[in-house]
């Protein structure tokens, strides 16, 4: 990870900027955090559980028809859609599951936007038997109804936000709200590599395994280290999570793609490192990029993945896009469509329209490169989730009239 020369800060970017009545709850995480890094058997215990419990280490596929489709450089794809509840974020979630017996708490809160985090942490509390509720913003509520489904499967009490934009950063509101008022018995298991320290760090360390496990795959398997890696960028964790396995490694490209929406000239995006609309401020706890306004108000976002839809970013992205270690563009809607349907057509593979962003930025660019080069994908969840969203998107006449006969069915 790169380099924190003052806590909780890399370069000028992160902090904690936090209500007083939090800061004894802050103080008691760090603490714990802390130790729990400088204990080796913690890190061995998370190990063993994500592999008998959530599919670790998660396998590299070489997609051999795009390949052969684009006629440059061989892909290849970190599964991380095969961990169980299909992401990324259990990886996170468990991690934070451990550190949570370790306080003795007995109830989670979270914040969730495409909703996968949401579902992660129902099944961490259903697996610890924790009280657990899931603050979602309204419209994301909508357009992600399966996983608000099996979260309150999962024994989730689920909050829909009307707030604001009634999307991520309004989750994010409501579950510091929370949090604020049931410290004794609470965590909030933040989502992402963003908010107050010890978030950033400590998120982008347990989704870390992604990159330690991809370098060594890369090197068993091809002997040699991709010339890119791609990832998409949200929040941050799973970029954090596939870059820092190759941050020493200077000859890797490491690219984050955000979401271009529909297109940075109509303001509908959610496009904050490569953006005239974003500002440095401070939001959420932490100083980062956010979509705001001379006057500080913070715009609103968009994006056709529910899971990018966030008007900051990490800190320590932040400061990778100023240092040149990190280089970020964006994908604007149709792209990712037409990136998700190559996929599923060329490879049998279903990315989630998050995750889909990132291979639309490597589909851009890899024709272009040689043939013995290599470019690594970071699929950070599958696209089950998205079934209502893709569906619209691909104008498909059949599930509409199965929508429309389940609906008169259910009025019958």
């Amino acid at each position: 990870m790169t380099e924190m020369k003052k806590q909780g800060y890399f370069g000028p970017f992160g902090g904690m900027f936090i209500p007083e009545i939090l800061r004894t709850t802050f103080d008691e995480l760090i603490e714990h955090y802390q130790k729990a890094r400088q204990d080796p058997s913690f890190w061995a215990e998370y190990e063993s559980l994500m592999s008998s419990y959530s599919c670790r280490p998660t396998p590299i596929t070489f997609a051999g028809n795009l390949t052969e489709y684009f006629k440059g450089a061989k892909i290849f794809i970190k599964r991380e859609d095969l961990n169980h509840t299909g992401a990324h974020k259990a990886n996170n979630v468990i991690g934070q599951g451990l550190l949570v017996k370790r306080m003795g708490k007995t109830r989670v809160i979270a914040e969730t936007g495409a909703g996968q985090h949401g579902v992660a942490t129902a099944t961490m509390a259903a697996k610890f038997g924790l009280k657990c509720r899931i603050y979602m913003g309204a419209e994301d509520v909508e357009r992600q109804r399966p996983n608000v489904f099996w979260m309150e499967k999962l024994g989730a009490e689920v909050v829909a936000v009307t707030d604001g934009t009634q999307t991520l950063k309004d989750a994010i509101n409501e579950a510091f709200r929370d949090w604020a008022t049931n410290m004794d018995d609470t965590h909030y298991v933040l989502g992402t590599a963003s908010g107050p320290h010890p978030y950033p760090e400590m998120v982008s360390w347990f989704q870390s395994i992604i990159g330690k496990e991809a370098r060594a795959q890369m090197l068993k398997n091809e002997s040699k280290l991709p010339e890119r890696v791609f990832a998409c960028v949200g929040g941050g964790s799973n970029a954090m999570g596939i870059f820092s396995g190759f941050f020493d490694d200077k000859s890797v490209e490491l690219v984050g793609v955000e979401a271009g929406g529909k297109g940075l000239e109509t303001g509908q995006h959610s496009v904050r490192l490569t953006s005239s609309d974003a500002r440095i401020g401070v939001g959420h706890g932490y100083k980062s990029y956010f979509l705001q306004d001379e006057d500080g108000q913070m715009r609103d976002t968009y994006s056709i993945a529910a899971g990018l839809d966030y008007v900051g970013v990490s800190p320590i992205l932040a400061h990778l896009r100023d240092s040149g270690r990190v280089r970020f563009e964006s994908a604007v809607d149709k792209e990712v469509i037409e990136a998700l349907e190559l996929t599923i057509k060329k490879e049998g593979i279903i990315p989630a329209l998050e995750s889909s962003h990132a291979f639309a930025g490597a589909f851009r660019e890899v024709s272009g490169m040689k043939k013995d080069e290599i470019v690594l994908i970071n699929m950070s969840g599958r696209g089950d989730k998205d079934i209502f969203t893709i569906a619209e998107a691909f104008q498909d006449k059949k599930w509409k009239e199965y929508i429309i006969q389940k609906g008169e069915k259910y009025h019958a």
